[in-house]
Order: C-alpha cells, then structure tokens, then sequence
C-alpha cells in the first residue's frame, strides 16, 4: 500500500509541475429539491402515544458547488462541497460532504477529503425510479421504524451503500482507476472514524476505528440491447475498544438490463466484532423496473434487513416499494408511489406501517 501512495504522489507532483497557460475554473454549481407528500396509517407496540397517522411531509434538499479546471497536461482538478438545505442536515454547519478530485484519462481518479469511501460507491442494489427511498432509513420520515428496528445507519441490515462499523464521510483518500473495458477498481484508507464530529480527526484516541480500509470493484458494459452493471465491495478496519475484534463488511450487487426492462439486486453484511455477534447485519434487495413509451417509468422492489440484537435474537426490517416517476420536462419529475414496512425487534416490539405518496423532484 505504501508502494502505491508514494507512486501516486509521484503522479500528483508531476501533474504540478506542469505549467498552466490560460485555463480558467469552471464555475459548476448545481443541486435538487424532492418534496413529498404522503398519506400514512402507522401502528406497532413500538409506538406508545405517538401519532403518525395522516397526511405529512418531507422533503430533502442540496446545493452542489463543483468548479473545477482543466490544465494544459490534461490533468483535472476539482471541488465538492455539499450544502444540505434542510435544518440540521449535514451537521452544526450544514455541510454534508467537501472533497478535492484530480483525474486524468490515464491517471484514474483521485478523491481526498470527506467522501464515502470506494466500496460504498462502487456498490449496485435493486434498481428504482422514485424518490421515496427503502434501502435507506429515508422512509422512516414517515413510519419510524427505528422505534422497533436497531440497525444502524450505513450498515447492511438498512441498505446495500455499507460502511465498516458504520462510518460517514470521514476524510479519506481514495483512488479509482480508468475504465478497462467496463471495470473499474477503487481503493480507499481513512485514518479513523472520528471525523469532524470529534473535534481534531487525526486523534486515533477520539475513534473507535482506525486504519480504515475499503476496495470496490465496478462492472459496466452493454451488449447490444442487454446492459450488465456489477458492483462488489469489501472493508476492514482495526477495532480500539477492549473485547471488540476488527471489523469488516462485503457486499455485492448486479443490475441486467433487456431493452426497456432491468432487474437486480444485491446482497450485503457488517461485522461489527463483538462477542456473540450482537450488532451484525445482514441485507438483501431484488426489483424491477419498466421504462414505457413515453415519459412514464415503473418499478416494483423490496429491501429485506436483519439485525442481530444479543442473545440469538435477530430484529428484522421488510420494506416493498411500488410506483412510478413521469418526466415532467428538463431536471423535473413528478413521482406516486405505495410503500409497505414491517419492523420486528425479534418480538419485543414491533411497528407497520403504509404509505400512499407523491413527490415532485427538481435537479438542476
């Protein structure tokens, strides 16, 4: 590993030698709005006094400042960084991730700074077309499952995108290499998981991981009229608590796609290292969508989690999506959809829940 990092600094520190003429930034700059609103009839154990029932909202907001600059050698230097426009979101300062890219069509891709790693990024899932999404806790904006469902947010037992031990844009350095016929191979290391939230991040004594690794590998071709997209993923870390073993995480995922029809899935788990498993997760996703004549497109899919909870016991998270999405015009579409939860903390409460929704998504 040491090897590599210091071949690509080498990379870096010739692309900084060249000189630069007259090139200018490209002041990119974007972002999107879903706003939804939906119907919901919410029960369970899990619930106490708390009302759910009826119509409410949601809506998830970002603006996306990207310039970026071109030089003479051909080398790519950029900037993300993401403001969440919704209260809270992101963090204290609203900002959700900020990193720097340099890319070239033979260097590959070089990502530095607060960024999901190469594994999360490189995984595929089952393929959807609204915005109301189940491989993630989003749905819970209006049945909060997590009353009743322990998995935590970025592991297996919530979604196919998993990180070791669960960790979140922490600042990290990854390296994706260029397209090889389709394939394309990434590679990542975050000192900890302390992140900003912890005050200094290269404090390996405020983390519960450190030294973390992450690869992931992604397929995409088509031939003819039949696509195949292919993602696969594995991550380890090194534990600091007392009796906790390392962690790891694997996951892979395919999507086959026949003309206007696409199928897929994935299957993923987290180790989290503790003593009679409890905490580890386990995932699976699988459906499909229909892209018709016209500006409609229909999907119909589910996301099956499992969270062991101690003791042999493992709490469950069964979540079905139908619906469709039609495009409105540039960058808006208007989306309806049905969504069914079951929550089971292996018996010990439990909350359903359905939703009957629509959302319009703006992007620009």
């Amino acid at each position: 590993m040491k090897k590599h990092l210091l071949c690509t600094s080498a990379i870096i520190g010739c692309a900084m030698a060249a000189p630069a003429t007259a090139q200018e930034w490209d002041l990119n700059w974007g972002g999107y709005m879903n706003q939804h609103v939906a119907y919901a009839d919410v029960s369970g154990t899990a619930l106490g006094a708390a009302d759910f029932d009826g119509i409410g909202f949601h809506s998830t907001t970002e603006i996306i400042f990207s310039p970026s600059i071109t030089l003479d050698n051909g080398i790519t230097f950029g900037i993300n960084v993401q403001f969440e426009g919704e209260n809270g979101g992101g963090g204290i300062d609203g900002i959700d991730e900020t990193y720097m890219t340099i890319s070239g069509d033979t260097l590959g891709r070089i990502v530095i700074g607060s960024e999901n790693s190469a594994g999360y990024t490189s995984m595929v899932a089952a393929p959807g077309v609204t915005s109301m999404y189940i491989n993630s806790p989003s749905i819970s904006a209006f049945i909060p499952f997590s009353a009743a469902y322990p998995g935590a947010f970025r592991t297996a037992g919530l979604s196919a995108y998993t990180e070791v031990g669960g960790n979140n844009d922490v600042d990290r350095i990854s390296y994706f290499t260029p397209s090889f016929n389709g394939l394309t191979v990434g590679v990542s290391y975050a000192r900890n998981n302390g992140g900003n939230a912890v005050g200094n991040h290269n404090n390996n004594t405020a983390a519960t991981l450190n030294d973390i690794f992450d690869i992931g590998l992604n397929y995409s071709q088509t031939f003819g009229s039949t696509s195949v997209t292919v993602g696969a993923r594995y991550g380890t870390a090194d534990s600091t608590l007392v009796g906790v073993s390392d962690p790891d995480t694997w996951g892979i995922g395919m999507q086959i796609g026949f003309g206007d029809f696409t199928v897929g899935g994935h299957y993923a788990e987290n180790d989290n290292g503790v003593a009679g498993g409890a905490g580890d997760s386990s995932g699976w996703s699988f459906g499909g969508t229909y892209d018709a004549a016209g500006p409609w497109a229909f999907e119909a899919l589910t996301f099956q989690g499992k969270t062991d909870v101690g003791g042999g016991v493992d709490a469950d998270y069964e979540a079905y999506r139908i619906g469709a999405s039609r495009d409105l015009g540039p960058g808006v579409d208007w989306d309806i959809y049905a969504v069914f939860v079951d929550a089971d903390n292996g018996g010990a409460a439990d909350i359903d829940g359905t939703v009957l929704g629509t959302a319009i998504n703006l992007s620009f």
